[in-house]
């Protein structure tokens, strides 16, 4: 019996770093770290061998009615695909101490997904874990009551969420694509099917770690998505759901959570998109048109691409990366055109020291670049990739995201501590700071209209009157 009971401290300690361990390895919501493949024991994602090509889905409607308001914020990254609101609406430069007013609140699914704008309405790709299946949802900007969802089953293991990307919307058409890689067109007012492509089982994409944030683009009736698979991009008729062009990928560029962004550089139109790693891998012009190569540049090679590319006047285009173990930060591409061929080549490339993006996209705004870089504070770069002005240690910001409006970025941490900052060359000029939401991994885009603010943490969306009155 003595040998038993001292033997039981031990055999405690041991059950307990047992129990810990299987804790901390489990589905559970865990603070930030640069998440590496591997670091937490996950497998690779693949497509499940047993899913069906196509997913037969299901509408739901219900008694939400869309709000009368005007403005948008229709896509990822706004109207302009850049982060910032061009409505005339004036914004509040104070707030009081509990923040702006909380218009409505809604639980979601696990993840990072962003809302679009249109209508009167909210769009958002949504997990419903209770069900297993993803759900494309449309809300009242009113008051968050939903007005239909359209959901398929899929199933979907927990890995730092599910839900990522922000659904492209027009008068006529939503196209969302899903965690595991499912492109869903749907008529935007109503929510009726329109189509569906299964890109791994249909291009042979091979799923990013952490599941696709890739949000698809509407241009001229036509869905604009980079499988990277088979091939590497391709144009879809939004009411057919035919396919125009496809890109070829011959040297095998994979997925990545980058998200297709449109240029005009001579007269030629293209779209810009980051794929591949740090051993195939690059960034590339591809004409809308005819899905030809029109340019391409092999030397941002990177493991993990998640911040979109940035458009910097008529002829540049800012890339960034922030992992710790990605030795690029930033760099700066001008595009030059001789004899009809266009070239692009690096004017500067600095270290995360100066300048790199965890996962948050930088904002273009009045001559300067604005973003957060990995120690956390907001910076502002001058178009040589110099830094004007940082927030200093003393004002950090962990991975969240921020947008532009009225002269005024948005700024989230990852607790949901909202801080407004004037825009300006001159430096960090704080008006105002509220913790707004009570969560945990505060990373989804926001979007912004009408005066209202959308931000959401891991398990919830808000809606905030961030108005002037």
């Amino acid at each position: 019996m003595k040998y038993i009971a001292g033997a039981m401290p031990v055999v405690l300690a041991v059950v307990g770093v047992i129990a810990m361990y299987a804790w901390l390895s489990g589905d559970v919501i865990e603070e930030f770290d640069p998440r590496l493949p591997g670091a937490d024991g996950r497998p690779e994602i693949v497509g499940d061998a047993n899913e069906p090509v196509k997913i037969a889905g299901e509408l739901l409607t219900s008694d939400g009615v869309p709000a009368d308001l005007p403005g948008a914020w229709p896509r990822f990254r706004g109207t302009d695909l850049d982060g910032i609101s061009k409505e005339q609406i004036k914004l509040a430069r104070t707030w009081p101490e509990q923040g702006p007013d909380v218009l409505w609140s809604i639980p979601l699914g696990e993840g990072y997904a962003g809302a679009a704008v249109f209508a009167g309405r909210v769009y958002i790709i949504d997990y419903d874990q209770e069900n297993d299946a993803d759900a494309i949802r449309c809300l009242s900007l009113a008051d968050g009551k939903e007005i239909w969802r359209y959901s398929y089953p899929i199933k979907i293991k927990r890995w730092h969420g599910m839900s990522r990307g922000v659904p492209a919307v027009t008068d006529n058409h939503l196209v969302a694509m899903g965690p595991k890689c499912h492109v869903t067109c749907l008529d935007s007012m109503t929510g009726e099917f329109r189509w569906m492509f299964n890109l791994v089982k249909e291009f042979k994409t091979k799923i990013p770690e952490w599941y696709t944030a890739q949000s698809p683009l509407i241009e001229d009736g036509k869905a604009i998505i980079a499988p990277a698979g088979d091939v590497l991009m391709m144009a879809v008729d939004c009411n057919s759901g035919e396919i125009i062009w496809k890109t070829p990928n011959p040297d095998g560029w994979v997925m990545t959570h980058s998200s297709i962004v449109p240029m005009e550089f001579n007269g030629k139109r293209f779209y810009i998109y980051c794929g591949g790693d740090q051993v195939k891998g690059g960034v590339v012009g591809v004409s809308a048109e005819d899905g030809s190569v029109l340019w391409r540049y092999d030397q941002w090679k990177v493991r993990f691409n998640v911040p979109t590319p940035v458009v910097v006047g008529p002829d540049r285009i800012f890339l960034t990366a922030g992992y710790s173990q990605t030795p690029k930060g930033c760099t700066m591409l001008r595009l030059t055109e001789t004899d009809g061929k266009i070239v692009a080549q690096s004017e500067f490339l600095y270290s995360t020291d100066v300048f790199g993006s965890i996962q948050q996209t930088p904002i273009f705004y009045d001559g300067y670049i604005y973003g957060v870089r990995p120690d956390e504070q907001l910076v502002c770069l001058d178009l040589a990739g110099s830094v004007v002005w940082t927030s200093t240690s003393a004002n950090k910001f962990g991975f969240g995201p921020y947008t532009v409006a009225d002269g005024l970025i948005y700024v989230m941490n990852s607790s949901g501590k909202l801080t407004l900052v004037q825009l300006g060359p001159s430096g960090y000029v704080q008006l105002a700071q509220a913790d707004v939401i009570d969560g945990h991994e505060t990373w989804g885009p926001m979007a912004i209209t009408s005066g209202r603010l959308i931000v959401r943490d891991l398990k919830r969306m808000m809606c905030l009157d961030v108005s002037q009155r």
